[in-house]
């Protein structure tokens, strides 16, 4: 059988309305399994309402999002909304809801780099650790398709690019489909299969050296750029921005 496997995720013709207007108009793209997938683009270009679709908390207007049959999913929020006052160490925290979970957050833990952290109080930890469980928490099912929405928020460049080779372990170990937003830049053209840029429309895809070349990613993203991707480089690479312009400035 020389069939192509078929994708973990398709979508096709996604579109969501806010007061009658698009908020996705058309969206329509594959994964395949064990994919990592980055998504980036402006603030309000839809990216986590694809998300919410994706994971089924949103209906879509027109169009569609169909995951393969039987495909389990470990979604990594953006923030978690902790009430202080309760008491939860990493360890409760990951098995909580989870049937046969004692050894599983001994082998989860060790594989997302969190022991140290298990009789920790997650109200303790700093905003990277925080995340670092969070990732833990959604591999504990074994997911086929991991969702991230902003991984890296809050924190500094060391503890992502750490987050960003985590995943890629993950993916290796598990074959698992990851599908994640970003603002960094910088990281995801270095730590993805594929990107996806967004606003409101597919603006483009493919490749990360393929998009960066795309005139319309540099129109998107050369305003962005001194944002987007110098707080995430050595002071000596700055210089390198006013040479490329518009290219992000990257060089390998």
């Amino acid at each position: 059988m020389l069939e192509e496997a078929p994708p973990l995720l398709d979508v096709a013709d996604l579109t969501v309305l806010r007061n009658g207007r698009p908020i996705l108009d058309k969206i329509s793209f594959s994964l395949g399994r064990g994919e990592i997938m980055s998504v980036i683009g402006p603030n309000g270009g839809g990216k986590t309402t694809l998300l919410r679709v994706i994971l089924g908390l949103l209906s879509p207007d027109n169009g569609t999002a169909r995951l393969a049959p039987g495909t389990s999913i470990g979604y990594v929020p953006q923030k978690l909304a902790l009430d202080n006052s309760m008491p939860l160490t990493s360890r409760r925290f990951l098995s909580l809801g989870m049937k046969s979970a004692r050894g599983r957050v001994e082998t989860t833990a060790e594989r997302a780099g969190i022991t140290h952290l298990l009789d920790q109080q997650l109200t303790g930890l700093s905003g990277g650790e925080t995340q670092r469980v969070l990732l833990a928490r959604a591999i504990m099912k074994q997911p086929d398709f991991l969702v991230l929405d902003e991984p890296t928020q809050g924190m500094d460049v060391a503890a992502q690019s750490e987050l960003f080779r985590l995943i890629g372990t993950i993916r290796e170990e598990t074959g698992a489909a990851v599908i994640m937003v970003s603002h960094d830049l910088h990281l995801v053209m270095r730590g993805t299969d594929r990107v996806l840029c967004l606003n409101g429309h597919v603006c483009c895809t493919g490749h990360p050296t393929e998009v960066e070349r795309n005139p319309s990613f540099r129109a998107l993203f050369g305003r962005l750029d001194e944002a987007a991707v110098v707080p995430y480089r050595h002071d000596h690479d700055h210089t390198h921005d006013h040479e490329h312009g518009p290219h992000c400035g990257h060089h390998h």
